[in-house]
């Protein structure tokens, strides 16, 4: 494939016709089966999978995320004006990814100590390397996706949740697993992933609580801005994969999202009456209001404002969830473009690079999986190979 066809190739990922004022207008919840409301999903989305799955296979075929990226740095919608992906830049990744490769343990899982056999942990490190263009048994890494998606199958229950161990709210973990079943079905058609999708993007749905939101239990009782995002990214995923969600069940999860910014200083609070703004969570927020379909308003800029104002959080790694805060960070800015993208990136880019350990890994409270997937996931932004991170 030439430059320019992949040039071409890659604008038209980028620009495929989406309702950026109404994304979710489409689709309501389908059950197990590809019935009619499944089948009507949209020809232009449809079109935009067979781009993706070919840029995957075309990726694959040479060495992923490499020959097409590379050469294309700066020429994605004409926007970007710096090099995103500089050769230090690839080396940091695959030195990552070989590493989680080595800890990922024979029943597929990722995690260690009270983080062990985590489907949500599990999720983000397939998601890592499918950041890379490998997918179930597909590509250099594709027997490691594989191995974690048949765990995270074998934990999708018959009510739709999907958890294994946990030391936290199984919410979380449902979240990212959902998310990559999303991600995965999305890119591949494995019928082996629609029924558990199906199943735990109803279970979501089911529990979601009065004001919109969610919290760590399956039960729509409670909800703080953290899960709520977790739960957002999730059903964008199922809906660009061609599962039916209801807009209904966005819209009020907009609503609580919005009713979660603080009037002070425009970052978001923890909860709806709970806390002041805090960088973690505000990050979740702006982004969460991307995935729901919210591209602009005063809300999306006076959060944006925000962020760029705790721009010093970059390589201030005694911050809180620090992983956490800059993963949902990186995809605000890169989701907002320009000037946003073209400020952050460079900065978290060179700070993950200078952080990773000599093993290849990076450390958190967390576990070094879950460090390490987060960062991989960042900095393999601009590789633009993840449904989900399509503009």
């Amino acid at each position: 494939m030439t430059r320019m066809a992949r040039i071409e190739q890659d604008k038209r990922l980028h620009n495929h016709p989406r309702d950026r004022h109404n994304p979710w207008s489409l689709h309501a919840v389908s059950g197990p089966s590809e019935g009619p409301g499944f089948k009507r999903t949209t020809m232009r989305m449809q079109s935009s999978w067979v781009v993706l799955i070919a840029l995957s296979m075309t990726l694959l075929v040479s060495s992923p995320a490499r020959a097409a990226v590379e050469e294309n740095n700066d020429a994605v919608n004409g926007e970007v004006d710096f090099v995103e992906i500089t050769p230090e830049l690839r080396a940091s990744v695959t030195r990552g990814l070989a590493y989680l490769r080595k800890v990922q343990k024979a029943d597929g899982s990722f995690g260690t100590s009270r983080y062990g056999k985590h489907v949500g942990i599990t999720s983000l490190c397939c998601l890592a390397f499918m950041a890379d263009g490998h997918l179930p048994g597909r590509g250099k890494y594709g027997d490691v996706v594989e191995r974690g998606m048949k765990f995270v199958l074998d934990h999708a229950q018959e009510t739709g949740l999907i958890a294994a161990n946990t030391s936290h709210g199984p919410m979380y973990g449902h979240g990212f697993a959902t998310l990559f079943l999303g991600e995965v079905y999305g890119m591949t058609r494995d019928r082996r992933v629609r029924e558990s999708l199906v199943k735990a993007v109803t279970l979501i749905l089911n529990a979601q609580n009065k004001d919109g939101g969610w919290r760590y239990q399956p039960l729509p009782y409670d909800a703080d801005l953290s899960v709520t995002i977790c739960q957002i990214m999730a059903l964008r995923s199922a809906r660009e994969a061609g599962i039916r969600v209801p807009k209904k069940a966005i819209d009020r999860a907009i609503s609580y999202v919005l009713q979660c910014q603080n009037p002070a200083d425009g970052g978001f609070r923890y909860m709806l009456h709970s806390g002041g703004s805090a960088f973690p969570r505000s990050a979740a927020g702006v982004a969460s209001l991307y995935y729901a379909g919210v591209y602009e308003g005063d809300a999306l800029q006076r959060g944006l404002s925000y962020l760029k104002q705790q721009a010093n959080r970059v390589g201030s790694r005694s911050v809180g969830h620090y992983y956490y805060g800059h993963y949902y960070a990186v995809q605000a800015m890169y989701l907002a473009g320009g000037e946003y993208w073209a400020d952050w990136f460079p900065r978290i880019r060179e700070e993950l690079i200078r952080s990773q350990q000599d093993e290849g890994s990076w450390s958190s409270s967390h576990g070094d999986a879950y460090a390490s997937s987060m960062a991989l996931i960042i900095l393999q932004m601009p590789n633009r190979l993840l449904p989900i991170f399509q503009r």
